[in-house]
């Protein structure tokens, strides 16, 4: 039998720690690697057309499941390209283990074709970034990486010199037990018992939660009952924690909407759940805050908290439900309840005045009738841009569907790449790709990877010819708009000349029938959306610091937009508020 190489060892470790996928663009010093890859059947490589697009459909796998995913450049130009998308990886809290290949170990530092220094540049987006400069340092330096990845939740980046991952491999290495998932953490008795007082004398509490909420919905639901709390969320916390959640009052921050803006600012005591959420601007400075949070570098770092609680959210709930005194005055609560649906009320009308008539079609009209003819446990990417705005006031989360973006990173061109991740995780779950055409046309090759291996990805395609999040952003400044307009092709013809099913969609009433037959098609599907450019939207509640670097605007060109479902939710939520 043959002696294993480098390669095949760096391949055999990864399938061992749950790699089922490497994205990648194959090259030179990758070659050892993906030719291990070739003869390994628990891996497959995934040959994608950019390697930016490589990193974020990782970062979407890991997303989607939980576990470890992992992406692959050549050296120099190869594994730069990895960069953003795992800039994304890492601020979204993904495990992505990222293979950075570099040039011949005998001519680092020499100024070699191609030459950059891996280990140095992705020292910014990840937890651990090595070089592998021994045959004999792999095995454990490759097992410290994933269990970095892993454990702290983001991204490591191992460099690997392709004459060294073609050498024989050292004698078996012990199989050390890999970290495959996290622990739970529980705060200390003091945290709690001064946590429980701060609750205890507060008349009106309330809770505002992010994505570390993720399977603690149960919990959230009812302590906030117990203590008679409005429950707001940010961007990252509304799949979790919106729905079925009779005391919802909406998301704050820049694409917020309802009552949570309000909730935050009128409370005695903040409670902030599993959020990193970074617009203080939008957070209160004269109310107590206590923040509850699994990674204690975010406790803090946005706003002045009176109490830190380093722990994971769900334990650190069911160690306060039976702890904390039940109120009994749910007279914050209501009228929370009641200034959110009267806020959803007020801005629905810009959405239903003829919007069935309205040409170019509004997105919003878009975003509500894409929300009721996709599945019920299908997976959305959204584009950064206004795609982030329909997302946010328009996808109606449920416990089983998920909305993934580039939330916390800002980075155009990501859906189409996170729904490649997404839907290799599971070919028979629908996966819809809600893509900008700014977005869209810069990543655009890798529409061909959807061809090339029959992903059944559908790509909703928001055309409105511009970059509108940049135009309204110029407006805010009082700038002409300059250098945002789109000279766009047929996308629809563009998917059809790739082998893929496209509909070109112009009028409301087409709508609904393009976006179920686009569904029912079996294979990559894309339906272009001609929208209006003017559609923008605002924040509910606007001082001047916000303004700076974000799409505010004066204009009375801006519609607010509508909420679709929301509002639904916040009427049903009033009928149980008690009548005097």
């Amino acid at each position: 039998m043959a002696k294993q190489n480098v390669a095949e060892q760096f391949v055999d470790i990864l399938t061992r720690a749950g790699v089922k996928r490497l994205y990648g663009v194959v090259g030179d010093s990758l070659n050892p690697v993906v030719d291990a890859v070739r003869r390994n059947s628990a891996i497959d490589w995934i040959h994608v057309r950019h390697e930016e697009t490589a990193a974020f459909a990782a970062s979407a796998e890991a997303q989607i499941t939980g576990g470890l995913a992992a992406c692959a450049g050549s050296c120099g130009p190869g594994n730069l390209h990895l960069i953003n998308g795992l800039y994304d990886a890492h601020r979204s809290m993904a495990p992505v283990l990222a293979l950075a290949s570099h040039i011949p170990s005998s001519e680092i530092g020499l100024n070699f074709f191609q030459e950059t220094h891996p280990d140095r540049l992705f020292q910014d987006c990840s937890h651990y970034s090595e070089l592998i400069s021994s045959p004999k340092q792999m095995p454990r330096l490759l097992q410290t990486a994933i269990q970095n990845a892993v454990g702290r939740s983001g991204v490591s980046v191992v460099s690997l010199p392709g004459d060294i991952a073609d050498e024989p491999a050292p004698e078996k290495a012990a199989e050390t037990a890999l970290v495959t998932s996290r622990p739970t953490v529980r705060p200390g008795d003091e945290e709690l018992d001064r946590l429980v007082k701060m609750i205890d004398e507060a008349g009106k509490v309330t809770l505002f939660c992010g994505s570390g909420t993720a399977g603690a919905h149960a919990e959230v639901m009812e302590f906030a009952g117990k203590v008679k709390s409005p429950v707001g969320h940010a961007l990252r916390g509304k799949e979790w924690i919106q729905y079925d959640n009779p005391y919802d009052v909406g998301m704050s921050g820049l694409l917020g909407y309802g009552a949570a803006y309000e909730a935050t600012h009128e409370c005695d005591l903040l409670i902030l759940l599993g959020t990193d959420f970074p617009y203080n601007a939008f957070l209160p400075d004269d109310v107590q805050i206590a923040q509850v949070d699994v990674r204690p570098e975010h406790l803090g770092r946005r706003s002045k908290l009176d109490l830190a609680v380093w722990g994971d959210v769900r334990e650190t709930l069911r160690c306060l439900i039976p702890r904390v005194k039940e109120k009994k005055n749910r007279r914050f609560l209501d009228r929370m309840l009641k200034k959110h649906a009267d806020a959803l009320e007020g801005v629905v009308k810009a959405y239903t005045r003829k919007v069935e008539k309205h040409t170019p079609i509004h997105p919003e009209y878009v975003a509500s009738v894409l929300d009721e003819v996709a599945s019920d446990d299908a997976v959305f990417t959204v584009d950064t841009g206004m795609c982030n705005v329909w997302a946010a006031r328009y996808i109606s989360p449920n416990g089983r569907r998920r909305v993934i973006g580039s939330f916390s990173h800002g980075s155009m061109a990501n859906a189409l790449p996170m729904a490649i991740g997404a839907q290799f995780t599971d070919r028979k779950r629908q996966v819809v790709s809600m893509s900008g055409d700014g977005g869209f046309s810069m990543l655009m090759g890798d529409f061909l990877t959807l061809v090339q291996y029959d992903l059944p990805v559908k790509v909703v395609l928001f055309n409105n010819s511009s970059l509108g999040m940049v135009e309204l952003e110029m407006l805010v400044a009082g700038l002409p708009s300059y250098g945002t307009a789109n000279k766009n092709p047929d996308f629809a013809a563009v998917a059809r000349a790739c082998g893929a099913y496209g509909v070109r969609v112009e009028k409301p009433k087409e709508l609904a029938g393009a976006l179920k037959d686009a569904f029912k098609h079996k294979g990559p599907a894309l339906v272009d959306v001609v929208t209006d450019p003017n559609a923008l939207s605002i924040p509910p509640k606007i001082k001047a610091e916000m303004v700076t670097g974000f799409a505010l605007s004066a204009s009375k060109m801006v519609l607010d937009g509508g909420v679709g479902r929301m509002l639904q939710m916040a009427r049903s939520n009033l009928r149980n508020v008690p009548r005097p």
